[in-house]
């Protein structure tokens, strides 16, 4: 029951505001192709999900033929370059993060060179992505890679560096050695600030891999949002807006199961 009351107050907002807008656009106080009536946008949003052509069991399985239409291809198209993009990023962050937290003396020698690179958004980085890699999904990777870098990288350094020394101070006392001690005392008490490091990292790789796709690529929700702009579809403009944010709702989502999962040991502590 309070679950129900929960998502009841939860589509309070998101209700009267869609109602709003159809009143507003049904009215004629502004006109469609500046801001299309919401239900406008879900016949274009159909048409954009739906498969091409009617499922022909001859043709391929039922999955390629759901994944044939051109919101669920440019959706999948995009997931897979954040998943590879952030891979790449956090992949490298991550052992960088942990080492410059533990060591002070690899936080003396990159730390300057992080602070110069960190405040540098990657969109700025979008005219040397494509003269050093083209264009096509390398230079997609590369600017996705390099959002998640940072959010991971900072956020991997900052829960290393402060791990409670009480806990290192027993682990010593008890005759754990310098292996035992990162892995066993330092890794586990950062993983919270770890895993809040990952989230924001794939919540920036999600809003470079829509601005790269709108540059570098001919596929993908940021592309198909651009092509919609150019011949005035400002229905799937809103409709490509709307899977972008379910699309990152589902994200968020899924991270915070993980993270409640992860983190068990760490809400029972706090309890």
């Amino acid at each position: 029951m309070d679950t129900a009351k929960r998502l009841a107050r939860a589509l309070v907002v998101p209700v009267l505001f869609v109602a709003a807008w159809e009143a507003i656009s049904r009215a004629g106080w502004v006109s469609p192709i500046v801001l299309p009536a919401p239900s406008q946008v879900l016949i274009r949003w159909i048409a954009y999900a739906k498969p091409l052509e009617p499922y022909d069991p001859a043709q391929g399985s039922w999955l390629a033929w759901a994944f044939s239409g051109e919101l669920p291809h440019d959706a999948a198209t995009s997931l897979l370059r954040v998943a590879g993009g952030f891979a790449l990023g956090a992949g490298l962050a991550l052992p960088l993060g942990l080492l410059m937290g533990a060591k002070p003396i690899v936080y003396e020698l990159m730390n300057p060179l992080v602070q110069v690179l960190r405040p540098i958004p990657p969109i700025a980085f979008i005219p040397l992505a494509i003269l050093w890699f083209g264009l096509g999904n390398p230079p997609a990777f590369f600017l996705i890679s390099l959002g998640a870098f940072f959010p991971v990288l900072m956020n991997t350094i900052a829960g290393v560096r402060n791990v409670d020394a009480i806990y290192l101070r027993a682990a010593r006392n008890l005759g754990a050695g310098e292996w035992t001690l990162f892995w066993r005392i330092m890794v586990p008490a950062a993983m919270p600030y770890i895993l809040a490091g990952v989230r924001i990292g794939i919540g920036v790789a999600f809003i470079v891999v829509i601005v790269a796709e709108m540059i570098a690529v001919n596929a993908g929700l940021g592309y198909r949002i651009l092509e919609a702009r150019e011949y005035f579809w400002s229905d799937k403009v809103i409709a490509g807006m709307i899977s972008i944010g379910l699309a990152g709702l589902g994200i968020d989502l899924a991270m915070n199961k993980l993270n409640a999962r992860l983190l068990r040991w760490h809400r029972g502590m706090e309890g």
